[in-house]
């Protein structure tokens, strides 16, 4: 072989070598993303589900080596089998999950990330967060903390507040952990009970419904959510009851702002935001940085703020199922 033939056959090889190089990169950065969230039960998850096909009408137009896969679930079984169907048959390399419950999901979730697939956990926290790479949620300390102080002011630091909880995962834990801080602050506000309403108004009706019966005085409610915070309402009006002066609900529903700009009802005075488009922001930020073969921040928070009717129109979305 001449020394011309060397080395065109040389340049050959590293071309090809190259282009194998080339093509292993793009194949590594193809994304299949799953998306695991919960069905939309009430407005709140309505409006996750809303955001999350959002997500991949939007991210799928604009990024050809993208595909997304949506999946909603009525119970924490049947997410936890969706996640081994999105595994085995989807193929995904990368998941963004809403659990429905944390300690249900840790261990299923914690197996597909040991099949080398990169996990985002979205607003309801794992009990084990080794089972995740990311962490995106509003600031569910915030979430707790402000309807503390804004009923403690409201009270003038005396009087009796029943809560109504969400479903038992970390966030709840963390929203109630925050309230009762502020509380211990003001020894003369008593919390009667605080059960779960499990962040559903047929479930809160009848939570409030057991709390207007056993407690006689009851100056404010807490229902950790905007649509416990309807079934609260329509409690208290079932029952006629007048000494209840403020339902602080919470995550900015569009029903629940438009009441606080329009001042239809006396007892609803303010609210705290928590939107549920933090789903799409968290598909948007997993999806292009895997497509750069990135890796997001261990956590990102999302803020969340007082709602009165002074800045209430900033947080109204009318289009919104939420």
């Amino acid at each position: 072989m001449t020394i011309r033939s060397r080395l065109l056959a040389a340049t050959i090889a590293a071309s090809a070598t190259l282009a194998a190089a080339t093509g292993v990169q793009a194949q590594a950065n193809e994304v299949n993303l799953g998306v695991a969230i919960p069905a939309a039960t009430h407005s709140f998850t309505a409006g996750i589900v809303f955001w999350a096909n959002q997500a991949k009408k939007d991210l799928e137009k604009a990024h050809k080596g993208l595909k997304v896969t949506v999946k909603t679930a009525s119970g924490a079984p049947e997410q936890a089998n969706q996640l081994q169907d999105l595994l085995t048959a989807t193929k995904i390399n990368t998941l963004v999950i809403f659990p429905f419950e944390s300690a249900a999901l840790t261990k299923p979730v914690a197996q597909v990330k040991a099949k080398g697939v990169y996990v985002t956990v979205v607003d309801r926290g794992l009990t084990d967060t080794s089972a995740q790479d990311a962490y995106v949620s509003g600031d569910n300390t915030a979430f707790g903390r402000i309807p503390a102080e804004y009923l403690a002011k409201a009270l003038n630091g005396k009087g009796n507040i029943v809560a109504l909880r969400g479903i038992p995962t970390t966030i709840d834990n963390e929203r109630m952990e925050a309230f009762n801080a502020v509380m211990k602050k003001h020894p003369d506000i008593k919390l009667l009970d605080a059960k779960h309403g499990n962040w559903n108004r047929d479930d809160a009706f009848k939570v409030m419904q057991d709390y207007l019966t056993r407690f006689k005085q009851i100056d404010a409610v807490w229902a950790a959510d905007d649509d416990m915070a309807v079934g609260v309402l329509k409690a208290i009006e079932q029952a006629k009851r007048k000494d209840i002066r403020i339902v602080f609900g919470g995550a900015g529903a569009k029903d629940m702002v438009k009441t606080l700009i329009d001042g239809k009802n006396p007892l609803i005075q303010a609210n705290v935001s928590y939107s549920p488009k933090f789903i799409y922001d968290a598909i948007k930020l997993t999806a292009e940085a895997r497509l750069k073969g990135e890796k997001l921040p261990a956590s990102t928070i999302i803020p969340s703020v007082l709602i009165t009717k002074e800045n209430a129109k900033q947080f109204y979305f009318p289009d919104s199922p939420f």
